[in-house]
């Protein structure tokens, strides 16, 4: 009894073990309790949701993770560098976000990304929500990729993409088959210098070379992409027309 007020409450007690904040806050209700009361009994109810909430997304993780999905590698780069050009695969954003994405839909959750930039620095945090409303996140920060040349803006959407995409890969445990690493650990491909083009190219004129089928000889598709390993190759093979053509 509470300010003369008796409080409804036995049947609470005996069947504790079967009911939930929920119907112990409706029967407080029902039963007259205080402002004060009801407060304790919200609190109560708010800490049991959160706990029901934490528990469902460990569930729905672990159930997502049981099944992945794959993620294939579909986006080719490649770009000059000083020493040759820089060659390499990885999982485009749309991809990896479509295939997470649905794959986490059917378990009730969804990713979403907050961006933040300090100066050359970017922030990106990836968060994943289930659907009773508890999250987890992670971040990561990495200056501007100016790489290839790209301007400022190329360099900030380059950067917020290539995070965007380890982020949600890093917070479900998950990795693109043959996992990359966008270019830190890249195939080198040289190309003849301009000086051995110029060599090259001035041998293809004088002695009026047949260009399409000496391309197909070397298998690129055009003078400039001859690999510097091919040069002498090249070279041979000019030279030999040339000898052949002397001797007429």
């Amino acid at each position: 009894m509470e300010n003369g007020k008796s409080v409804i409450v036995p049947e609470v007690v005996e069947t504790t073990n079967q009911a939930t904040p929920d119907t112990l806050f409706d029967i407080a209700v029902k039963g007259g309790a205080t402002l004060d009361q009801l407060e304790k009994y919200l609190a109560l109810k708010e800490k049991w949701d959160d706990q029901q909430a934490k528990k469902a997304y460990y569930v729905a993780i672990s159930s997502f993770k049981s099944s992945p999905p794959e993620i294939e590698k579909d986006k080719k780069v490649s770009y000059k560098t000083g020493s040759g050009t820089t060659v390499y695969s990885h999982a485009s954003l749309g991809n990896v976000t479509e295939q997470i994405n649905s794959s986490l839909s059917k378990h009730g959750l969804s990713a979403g990304w907050i961006t933040k930039q300090d100066g050359s620095n970017v922030t990106v945090t990836c968060r994943i929500t289930h659907v009773m409303g508890h999250s987890e996140e992670t971040s990561l920060t990495a200056e501007l990729d100016t790489s290839g040349g790209k301007n400022t803006i190329q360099a900030l959407g380059s950067t917020i993409s290539y995070l965007e995409r380890y982020t949600i890969l890093a917070l479900t445990g998950l990795a693109t088959q043959d996992q990359d690493d966008d270019g830190k650990s890249t195939e080198e491909i040289k190309y003849i210098s301009d000086k051995e083009l110029s060599t090259i190219t001035d041998m293809v004129n004088a002695k009026e070379v047949n260009l399409p089928k000496f391309l197909e000889y070397l298998k690129v598709e055009s003078l400039e992409k001859i690999l510097a390993s091919d040069f002498t190759k090249a070279m041979a093979a000019l030279r030999a027309k040339k000898t052949k053509e002397d001797k007429k």
